[in-house]
């Protein structure tokens, strides 16, 4: 067993203790596998142990190492978790099945003009700057129910959650109510928060997914 797979099992174990704590039912919490500045022999271990849904940053490298892998194991899942460029928009929907950091208008109808000419539906969740911090992505809170409608009704967008990434340097609690209280606003299900240092008390607050790298793949 590598050090990442034992790494997996525990967090995997952490996540139903979680569930439980916050009497939510086990499985309501996925795990996206952040496998960015990893590769391919990094990977594989870990999707041997079972794991099929995986997050990266980056389109470019991405497309290094998930066609291969994604040709070899057709049920994994992957998340782009990191900002998405308008001119690698036509990439991102070929290659990723849920992007999880749409926050301008030209990024959404970007998005759905490649999702018609491919014939390809993916999910889509709205970033929300929880943080209002000016050198992170992200809609601000106040615009993001608003912004959520002009998706769906202006670019026919699926909207199905939403997004944050929390100050590094606050109690992430706050920014994970202020994401479920959006969400409800919005009429949007899913909540993607929680990553390696705070994944139990996202799940606590309703995350539906965390997004978890170094607690599995260790230090980049």
């Amino acid at each position: 067993m590598t050090d990442a797979v034992a790494r997996l099992a525990d967090v995997k174990g952490n996540i139903a203790a979680a569930e439980r704590e916050a009497n939510r039912p086990a499985g309501s919490a996925t795990l996206v596998a952040v496998s960015k500045t990893f590769g391919e022999g990094d990977i594989r271990p870990v999707i041997g142990a079972g794991q099929r849904v995986f997050g990266e940053n980056r389109v470019q490298e991405a497309q290094s190492k998930w066609p291969a892998l994604r040709a070899e194991f057709p049920d994994l899942e992957l998340h782009l978790i990191g900002p998405l460029q308008s001119n690698k928009a036509k990439e991102a929907v070929a290659l990723f099945d849920v992007i999880e950091t749409v926050d301008r208008e030209k990024i959404a109808a970007e998005l759905a003009k490649e999702m018609r000419k491919q014939g390809k539906a993916l999910r889509v969740y709205v970033q929300v700057n929880t943080g209002s911090e000016p050198q992170k992505a992200g809609i601000e809170p106040r615009e993001a129910v608003a912004f959520v409608q002009r998706c769906r009704d202006v670019h026919g967008l699926a909207i199905e959650g939403l997004m944050c990434i929390p100050p590094a340097d606050e109690n992430p609690g706050p920014h994970f109510a202020l994401l479920e209280k959006l969400a409800r606003e919005a009429d949007v299900e899913k909540l993607s928060m929680g990553m390696s240092g705070d994944y139990e008390l996202a799940i606590a607050f309703g995350a539906t997914s965390v997004r978890v790298g170094s607690a599995i793949f260790g230090a980049r």
